[in-house]
């Protein structure tokens, strides 16, 4: 599936499946209702800071909005959380999602070309 389809349509499952609407979402993300209808029919495709916004607002990794980037499946990933185990739950929590940044924007720079 299309980069820009996968992500359109997983902005759209999350948005559903929490029961919100698009200015219900907007409003949570604080962008334009409009935004959030163009990011759904793949009119304006959202850049990596949005994506790494709606990941948060739905408490997501930011690697679901990237096909078969599934992070459980990540052997690499699974062993730097376990070595990392001794941190205190917010520092675990930010340590996985810079990996993630760092991941989906290397995804995202190789999309584009």
């Amino acid at each position: 599936m299309d980069l820009y389809k996968h992500t359109a349509a997983k902005i759209k499952e999350l948005r559903t499946n929490k029961g919100l609407t698009q200015e219900e979402l907007a409003k949570g993300l604080r962008v334009a209702t409009n935004t959030v209808s163009r990011w759904e029919t793949e009119s304006n495709k959202p850049d990596l800071e949005d994506l790494e916004n709606i990941s948060r607002y739905f408490g997501q990794s930011i690697l679901i909005f990237f096909p078969g980037q599934d992070p459980a499946a990540k052997p690499e990933l699974q062993a730097l959380l376990r070595a990392a185990g001794s941190l205190k739950d917010d520092d675990l929590q930010e340590l996985q999602r810079y990996a993630e940044f760092r991941q989906a924007r290397s995804l995202h720079k190789s999309k584009k070309r």
